[in-house]
Protein backbone atom coordinates (compact mmCIF):
# COMPACT_ATOMS: atom_id res chain seq x y z
CA UNK A 1 0.00 0.00 0.00
CA UNK A 2 1.52 3.15 -0.96
CA UNK A 3 1.32 6.03 1.43
CA UNK A 4 -2.05 8.19 2.07
CA UNK A 5 -1.16 11.49 1.95
CA UNK A 6 -2.90 14.31 4.60
CA UNK A 7 -2.35 17.44 3.41
CA UNK A 8 -2.95 19.72 6.90
CA UNK A 9 -1.58 16.66 8.12
CA UNK A 10 0.29 18.79 11.11
CA UNK A 11 -2.22 21.09 11.68
CA UNK A 12 -5.19 20.49 14.60
CA UNK A 13 -7.79 18.41 13.02
CA UNK A 14 -5.01 16.96 10.42
CA UNK A 15 -3.34 15.75 12.76
CA UNK A 16 -5.77 13.93 15.01
CA UNK A 17 -6.84 12.39 11.88
CA UNK A 18 -3.16 10.86 11.22
CA UNK A 19 -3.65 9.54 14.75
CA UNK A 20 -6.76 7.80 14.07
CA UNK A 21 -6.05 6.42 11.20
CA UNK A 22 -3.01 4.88 12.79
CA UNK A 23 -4.91 3.56 15.75
CA UNK A 24 -7.35 1.65 13.00
CA UNK A 25 -4.80 0.88 10.34
CA UNK A 26 -1.04 0.26 12.43
CA UNK A 27 0.58 -0.82 9.22
CA UNK A 28 -0.77 1.79 6.73
CA UNK A 29 1.99 4.00 5.55
CA UNK A 30 0.92 8.08 5.82
CA UNK A 31 2.36 10.61 4.53
CA UNK A 32 2.17 14.36 6.10
CA UNK A 33 1.96 17.11 4.31
CA UNK A 34 2.43 20.95 4.87
CA UNK A 35 4.62 23.76 4.20
CA UNK A 36 6.04 24.09 7.78
CA UNK A 37 8.63 20.49 7.26
CA UNK A 38 8.90 20.85 10.96
CA UNK A 39 5.97 20.20 12.14
CA UNK A 40 5.23 17.53 9.51
CA UNK A 41 8.04 15.69 10.76
CA UNK A 42 7.50 16.27 14.51
CA UNK A 43 4.15 14.64 13.85
CA UNK A 44 5.14 11.72 11.74
CA UNK A 45 7.78 11.04 13.88
CA UNK A 46 5.19 10.52 16.92
CA UNK A 47 3.27 8.52 14.03
CA UNK A 48 5.40 6.21 13.46
CA UNK A 49 5.41 4.41 10.23
CA UNK A 50 5.24 7.62 8.42
CA UNK A 51 7.37 10.25 6.37
CA UNK A 52 6.67 14.75 5.81
CA UNK A 53 6.38 15.97 3.25
CA UNK A 54 7.00 19.68 1.75
CA UNK A 55 3.44 20.41 0.43
CA UNK A 56 2.45 23.94 -1.62
CA UNK A 57 -0.78 24.55 -2.70
CA UNK A 58 -0.04 27.58 -4.89
CA UNK A 59 2.52 25.01 -7.09
CA UNK A 60 1.30 22.43 -9.93
CA UNK A 61 1.77 19.19 -8.53
CA UNK A 62 1.75 20.42 -4.96
CA UNK A 63 5.70 20.85 -5.15
CA UNK A 64 6.11 17.58 -4.91
CA UNK A 65 8.85 15.16 -6.33
CA UNK A 66 7.04 13.61 -9.40
CA UNK A 67 7.85 9.88 -9.03
CA UNK A 68 5.87 9.94 -5.59
CA UNK A 69 3.02 8.24 -5.44
CA UNK A 70 0.44 7.68 -2.67
CA UNK A 71 -3.00 5.30 -2.25
CA UNK A 72 -5.15 8.49 -1.52
CA UNK A 73 -5.26 12.58 -0.99
CA UNK A 74 -7.03 13.95 2.04
CA UNK A 75 -7.24 18.23 2.23
CA UNK A 76 -7.35 19.71 5.75
CA UNK A 77 -7.87 23.23 3.90
CA UNK A 78 -9.40 25.45 1.49
CA UNK A 79 -7.73 24.88 -1.82
CA UNK A 80 -8.64 28.09 -4.06
CA UNK A 81 -6.64 26.61 -6.95
CA UNK A 82 -8.17 22.69 -6.72
CA UNK A 83 -4.81 21.89 -7.04
CA UNK A 84 -4.53 19.28 -4.75
CA UNK A 85 -7.56 17.48 -6.51
CA UNK A 86 -6.39 17.92 -9.70
CA UNK A 87 -2.87 15.97 -8.50
CA UNK A 88 -5.57 13.42 -7.25
CA UNK A 89 -7.04 13.07 -11.20
CA UNK A 90 -3.66 13.04 -12.35
CA UNK A 91 -2.65 10.34 -10.45
CA UNK A 92 -6.02 8.39 -10.26
CA UNK A 93 -6.45 8.40 -6.60
CA UNK A 94 -9.07 8.88 -4.21
CA UNK A 95 -9.85 12.30 -3.08
CA UNK A 96 -11.62 14.09 0.28
CA UNK A 97 -12.56 17.46 1.08
CA UNK A 98 -14.17 18.72 4.35
CA UNK A 99 -13.94 22.33 3.31
CA UNK A 100 -15.91 23.29 0.82
CA UNK A 101 -19.40 24.77 1.75
CA UNK A 102 -22.26 23.78 -0.77
CA UNK A 103 -22.30 27.59 -2.23
CA UNK A 104 -18.31 26.32 -3.30
CA UNK A 105 -18.66 23.00 -4.60
CA UNK A 106 -19.41 23.49 -8.61
CA UNK A 107 -15.90 24.02 -8.94
CA UNK A 108 -15.29 20.53 -7.46
CA UNK A 109 -17.70 19.01 -9.56
CA UNK A 110 -17.01 20.38 -12.83
CA UNK A 111 -13.37 19.08 -12.76
CA UNK A 112 -14.31 15.67 -11.22
CA UNK A 113 -17.30 15.51 -13.69
CA UNK A 114 -14.15 15.96 -16.64
CA UNK A 115 -12.07 13.06 -15.78
CA UNK A 116 -15.04 11.21 -14.16
CA UNK A 117 -12.93 7.81 -14.20
CA UNK A 118 -9.40 9.09 -12.64
CA UNK A 119 -10.41 9.02 -9.09
CA UNK A 120 -12.78 8.47 -6.65
CA UNK A 121 -13.82 12.26 -5.02
CA UNK A 122 -15.25 12.73 -1.64
CA UNK A 123 -17.65 15.51 -0.80
CA UNK A 124 -17.21 15.87 3.31
CA UNK A 125 -18.10 18.82 3.88
CA UNK A 126 -21.10 18.35 6.58
CA UNK A 127 -20.95 18.74 10.05
CA UNK A 128 -18.03 16.67 11.97
CA UNK A 129 -16.88 15.45 8.27
CA UNK A 130 -20.41 13.33 8.08
CA UNK A 131 -20.91 12.20 11.17
CA UNK A 132 -24.28 14.35 11.81
CA UNK A 133 -25.71 12.95 8.83
CA UNK A 134 -24.74 9.06 9.33
CA UNK A 135 -25.80 9.20 12.45
CA UNK A 136 -29.92 10.64 11.40
CA UNK A 137 -29.61 7.90 8.66
CA UNK A 138 -29.40 5.00 11.44
CA UNK A 139 -32.10 6.58 13.61
CA UNK A 140 -34.17 7.06 10.50
CA UNK A 141 -34.54 3.14 10.72
CA UNK A 142 -36.84 3.93 13.61
CA UNK A 143 -39.25 5.14 11.33
CA UNK A 144 -41.21 3.92 8.72
CA UNK A 145 -41.04 7.23 7.12
CA UNK A 146 -39.79 11.01 7.57
CA UNK A 147 -41.01 14.35 7.20
CA UNK A 148 -39.09 17.03 9.27
CA UNK A 149 -35.29 16.29 10.23
CA UNK A 150 -33.89 19.13 12.67
CA UNK A 151 -30.79 18.99 13.71
CA UNK A 152 -28.79 21.45 15.98
CA UNK A 153 -24.96 21.43 16.62
CA UNK A 154 -23.09 22.80 19.21
CA UNK A 155 -19.51 24.38 18.21
CA UNK A 156 -18.13 25.71 21.89
CA UNK A 157 -16.38 29.05 20.97
CA UNK A 158 -13.06 28.00 21.90
CA UNK A 159 -13.12 24.95 19.94
CA UNK A 160 -12.83 26.51 16.68
CA UNK A 161 -9.90 24.35 16.17
CA UNK A 162 -6.89 25.49 13.78
CA UNK A 163 -6.17 28.23 11.22
CA UNK A 164 -7.44 26.51 8.45
CA UNK A 165 -10.57 25.61 10.11
CA UNK A 166 -11.23 29.49 11.50
CA UNK A 167 -10.72 30.30 7.92
CA UNK A 168 -13.67 27.75 6.85
CA UNK A 169 -15.39 29.05 9.88
CA UNK A 170 -15.25 32.87 8.69
CA UNK A 171 -15.71 32.26 5.07
CA UNK A 172 -18.65 30.03 5.66
CA UNK A 173 -20.51 32.63 7.73
CA UNK A 174 -19.05 36.02 5.75
CA UNK A 175 -19.73 35.16 2.33
CA UNK A 176 -23.21 34.33 2.51
CA UNK A 177 -26.07 35.68 4.40
CA UNK A 178 -28.12 33.01 3.71
CA UNK A 179 -28.33 29.14 4.46
CA UNK A 180 -29.92 26.38 1.80
CA UNK A 181 -32.75 24.15 3.38
CA UNK A 182 -35.53 21.70 2.29
CA UNK A 183 -38.38 23.24 3.38
CA UNK A 184 -42.22 21.44 2.86
CA UNK A 185 -40.30 19.86 -0.11
CA UNK A 186 -39.07 23.27 -1.56
CA UNK A 187 -35.41 23.75 -1.81
CA UNK A 188 -34.94 27.47 -0.67
CA UNK A 189 -33.06 29.94 1.01
CA UNK A 190 -33.13 31.48 4.99
CA UNK A 191 -31.87 34.73 5.73
CA UNK A 192 -32.57 36.95 8.92
CA UNK A 193 -34.72 35.70 11.89
CA UNK A 194 -36.28 33.06 9.66
CA UNK A 195 -32.88 31.70 9.56
CA UNK A 196 -32.58 30.94 13.34
CA UNK A 197 -34.12 28.49 15.60
CA UNK A 198 -33.79 27.21 19.15
CA UNK A 199 -33.40 24.20 20.50
CA UNK A 200 -32.54 22.04 23.52
CA UNK A 201 -28.69 21.44 24.91
CA UNK A 202 -27.74 18.11 26.47
CA UNK A 203 -28.08 19.58 29.57
CA UNK A 204 -31.63 21.35 29.44
CA UNK A 205 -30.04 24.82 28.23
CA UNK A 206 -32.21 26.40 25.21
CA UNK A 207 -29.87 27.69 22.92
CA UNK A 208 -30.72 30.06 19.79
CA UNK A 209 -29.07 28.15 16.90
CA UNK A 210 -28.76 29.67 13.14
CA UNK A 211 -29.06 27.48 10.15
CA UNK A 212 -25.10 26.43 8.80
CA UNK A 213 -24.67 26.30 4.89
CA UNK A 214 -23.37 22.68 4.80
CA UNK A 215 -24.21 19.52 2.67
CA UNK A 216 -25.75 17.35 5.33
CA UNK A 217 -28.95 19.22 4.11
CA UNK A 218 -28.33 17.77 0.67
CA UNK A 219 -27.73 14.78 1.74
CA UNK A 220 -30.47 14.13 4.01
CA UNK A 221 -32.63 15.14 1.71
CA UNK A 222 -31.64 13.27 -1.02
CA UNK A 223 -31.37 10.09 1.32
CA UNK A 224 -34.72 9.81 2.75
CA UNK A 225 -38.41 10.78 2.36
CA UNK A 226 -38.15 13.53 4.27
CA UNK A 227 -40.14 16.83 2.83
CA UNK A 228 -37.97 19.34 5.53
CA UNK A 229 -34.37 19.16 6.48
CA UNK A 230 -32.54 21.91 8.47
CA UNK A 231 -29.32 22.06 10.44
CA UNK A 232 -28.61 24.83 12.84
CA UNK A 233 -25.45 25.52 14.42
CA UNK A 234 -25.02 27.27 18.42
CA UNK A 235 -21.64 28.99 18.49
CA UNK A 236 -21.06 29.18 22.30
CA UNK A 237 -20.63 27.88 25.56
CA UNK A 238 -21.09 24.43 25.40
CA UNK A 239 -22.61 22.22 28.19
CA UNK A 240 -19.47 20.69 29.46
CA UNK A 241 -18.11 23.81 29.82
CA UNK A 242 -21.07 24.62 31.72
CA UNK A 243 -20.33 21.83 34.30
CA UNK A 244 -16.74 23.26 34.62
CA UNK A 245 -15.21 21.02 32.44
CA UNK A 246 -13.61 20.84 28.99
CA UNK A 247 -15.36 22.03 26.60
CA UNK A 248 -17.58 19.50 24.72
CA UNK A 249 -19.50 18.78 20.96
CA UNK A 250 -22.95 18.23 20.91
CA UNK A 251 -25.52 17.17 18.31
CA UNK A 252 -28.88 17.17 18.59
CA UNK A 253 -31.10 15.35 16.10
CA UNK A 254 -35.02 15.18 16.45
CA UNK A 255 -37.25 13.61 13.87
CA UNK A 256 -40.80 13.65 13.12
CA UNK A 257 -42.86 11.07 10.72
CA UNK A 258 -44.60 7.78 11.10
CA UNK A 259 -43.64 5.06 13.59
CA UNK A 260 -43.35 0.97 12.37
CA UNK A 261 -47.54 1.74 12.82
CA UNK A 262 -47.38 4.19 10.75
CA UNK A 263 -48.78 6.62 13.84
CA UNK A 264 -47.37 9.94 13.64
CA UNK A 265 -44.75 10.17 15.87
CA UNK A 266 -41.26 11.74 17.03
CA UNK A 267 -38.04 11.08 18.73
CA UNK A 268 -34.78 12.94 19.78
CA UNK A 269 -31.27 11.64 19.70
CA UNK A 270 -28.25 13.22 21.30
CA UNK A 271 -24.63 12.54 20.75
CA UNK A 272 -22.24 14.41 22.30
CA UNK A 273 -18.07 14.12 23.12
CA UNK A 274 -16.08 15.35 26.13
CA UNK A 275 -13.14 16.36 24.03
CA UNK A 276 -15.13 18.76 21.39
CA UNK A 277 -15.13 18.22 17.61
CA UNK A 278 -11.11 17.32 16.64
CA UNK A 279 -11.81 13.57 17.64
CA UNK A 280 -15.13 13.01 16.11
CA UNK A 281 -14.06 14.87 13.30
CA UNK A 282 -10.81 13.01 12.91
CA UNK A 283 -12.73 9.32 13.27
CA UNK A 284 -14.96 10.34 10.11
CA UNK A 285 -11.98 11.15 7.94
CA UNK A 286 -10.52 8.08 9.35
CA UNK A 287 -13.18 5.94 8.24
CA UNK A 288 -13.39 7.32 5.13
CA UNK A 289 -9.87 7.22 4.23
CA UNK A 290 -10.60 3.53 4.72
CA UNK A 291 -13.78 3.19 2.32
CA UNK A 292 -12.26 4.84 -0.33
CA UNK A 293 -9.16 2.45 -0.40
CA UNK A 294 -10.54 -0.30 0.54
CA UNK A 295 -9.25 -0.99 3.65
CA UNK A 296 -12.85 -1.31 5.77
CA UNK A 297 -13.07 -5.36 4.10
CA UNK A 298 -14.43 -3.93 0.88
CA UNK A 299 -13.28 -2.99 -2.56
CA UNK A 300 -12.08 -0.08 -3.06
CA UNK A 301 -14.18 2.63 -4.56
CA UNK A 302 -14.61 3.23 -8.04
CA UNK A 303 -13.75 6.52 -9.51
CA UNK A 304 -16.78 8.98 -9.33
CA UNK A 305 -18.30 11.69 -6.56
CA UNK A 306 -19.33 10.51 -3.51
CA UNK A 307 -20.81 11.80 -0.17
CA UNK A 308 -20.16 10.26 3.45
CA UNK A 309 -23.21 8.61 3.27
CA UNK A 310 -22.34 6.81 0.00
CA UNK A 311 -19.20 4.81 1.62
CA UNK A 312 -20.02 4.19 5.21
CA UNK A 313 -22.65 1.93 6.58
CA UNK A 314 -24.08 3.87 9.28
CA UNK A 315 -24.90 1.76 11.76
CA UNK A 316 -20.77 0.49 11.75
CA UNK A 317 -20.08 3.78 12.02
CA UNK A 318 -22.30 4.67 14.81
CA UNK A 319 -21.22 1.84 16.91
CA UNK A 320 -17.35 3.28 16.32
CA UNK A 321 -18.65 6.47 17.58
CA UNK A 322 -19.01 5.12 20.85
CA UNK A 323 -16.24 3.13 21.00
CA UNK A 324 -14.25 6.40 20.59
CA UNK A 325 -15.87 8.38 23.43
CA UNK A 326 -18.93 9.52 21.99
CA UNK A 327 -21.90 9.93 24.28
CA UNK A 328 -25.09 8.79 22.75
CA UNK A 329 -28.49 9.12 24.29
CA UNK A 330 -31.33 7.41 21.73
CA UNK A 331 -34.72 8.45 22.66
CA UNK A 332 -37.65 6.36 21.64
CA UNK A 333 -39.72 7.08 19.17
CA UNK A 334 -43.12 8.25 20.71
CA UNK A 335 -46.43 9.12 19.10
CA UNK A 336 -47.55 12.09 18.60
CA UNK A 337 -51.04 12.93 19.54
CA UNK A 338 -53.27 15.52 18.07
Amino acid sequence: MKPVLIVGGSGFVGAQAARTLRTLQPELPIAIGGRNLSRARAVAEVLGGATAYPVELAQEGLGLDAEQRFSALVLFAKDERLTALRYALQHGIPYIDISSAPFEIAPIVAFALQQPDRSAVLLASHWLAGTSTLATLEFARDFETLDRVEIGVVLDEQDVGGPAAFADFERFTSATTSSLILDDSRHRWLSNAEAERDFTSVDGSTLRGRSYPLLDVQSLAAATSARSVRLDLFVGESAGRRAGKHFSTEMIIELFGRDKQGRPARARYELSHPEGQAPVTALAVATAVEALVGLSGSEPARPGLYTPDRLIQPAAFLARLTRFGVQLKRGAVEEVRP
